[in-house]
C-alpha cells in the first residue's frame, strides 16, 4: 500500500500537567514536545510513576494539560468545545486498551460496530466494514459471540477492530498485551505491526516493557516526567 505524503499527525508543545493533591502540587509530566508523523510506529515507554500514563491521556485528547499546546490531525485542542474535541477524537483516533472494555452485552459484531453507530454511519456500511474488520482479526466465525464466551486474545481482537472502525488515523495501544500469554501477546502485537506496515496506519504504544516496545521503530522513554530519549528503536524486531 502507498502510503500517503508524510505529514504531523500529532505535536505536543512543552506540556506540562500538574496534579493538585491538597495543596501539593505534583507535576507528571514536565514540558514535554514531540511529533509523531503519519505511518510510523512509536513506543512511549516508561516505569510506573514515568508520567507515560499522563502522555497516553494526553496524547489520545482525553484529558487536557495544565499548560502547553496539543495539535491532532493540525487542529489545536484547546480551542475546541468539549462536543467538537469529541468528535475529532473518535474519528482520528481508535483506542486500544489493557482491558479490552468490550460491552458484556453486545455481541463481536455490535461491539466493532458500535463506533460506527456513535458516528452514525450508513447502516449497509456498518454491517461491511464490521464484517470486514471480524475477517482482517480472524474473528469472522464469532461474530455472534459475546466477550463471555471469547478468549482473552479474542477480546482484544475484537478491541482492535473496534478501534479501526471508523478508520482513524491514529490507533493508540495502552498496554494492550497486559492481560494476555506471551503468545498471544506476540499476535496482538504482530497484528499492530501489520496494520501499521500494509495499511499505513500510525500506532501509538504504550507500554513499560522492552520487549513489547521492540515491535515499535522509534521509541520515546519517559523518566520521572520528562524525555530521556526519543529516537530510533535499536532493539526493533525485524
Amino acid at each position: 500500500m502507498q502510503k500517503e505524503k508524510t505529514k504531523t499527525v500529532l505535536k505536543l508543545e512543552k506540556v506540562w500537567k500538574i496534579y493538585k493533591m491538597d495543596s501539593v502540587e505534583v507535576p507528571a509530566v514536565k514540558g514535554i514536545s514531540f511529533s509523531i508523523e503519519n505511518g510510523e510506529f512509536v513506543a512511549i515507554m516508561g516505569a510506573s510513576g514515568s508520567g507515560k500514563s499522563t502522555a497516553l491521556s494526553i496524547t489520545g485528547a482525553l484529558d487536557t494539560p495544565t499548560s502547553g499546546k496539543v495539535f491532532l490531525d493540525g487542529v489545536e485542542l484547546t480551542s475546541l468545545s468539549e462536543s467538537k474535541l469529541a468528535r475529532l477524537r473518535g474519528k482520528t483516533i481508535g483506542f486500544v486498551f489493557q482491558t479490552f472494555n468490550l460491552y458484556p452485552t453486545l455481541n463481536v459484531f455490535e461491539n466493532i460496530a458500535l463506533p460506527m453507530r456513535i458516528h452514525e454511519f450508513d447502516e449497509k456500511e456498518i454491517k461491511r466494514k464490521s464484517t470486514e474488520l471480524a475477517l482482517l482479526v480472524g474473528l469472522s466465525h464469532r461474530l455472534d459471540h459475546y466477550p463471555s464466551q471469547l478468549s482473552g486474545g479474542e477480546r482484544q481482537r475484537v478491541a482492535v477492530a473496534r478501534a479501526l472502525s471508523t478508520d482513524p488515523e491514529i490507533v493508540l495501544a495502552d498496554e494492550p498485551t497486559g492481560n494476555l500469554d506471551s503468545k498471544t501477546s506476540h499476535e496482538i502485537l504482530e497484528l499492530l505491526k501489520e496494520l501499521n506496515e500494509k495499511q499505513g496506519k500510525t500506532i501509538i504504544l504504550v507500554t513499560h516493557e522492552a520487549d513489547i516496545a521492540a515491535y515499535a521503530r522509534r521509541v520515546i522513554e519517559l523518566k520521572d516526567g520528562e524525555i530521556v530519549y526519543d529516537g530510533k528503536n535499536k532493539g526493533v524486531k525485524k
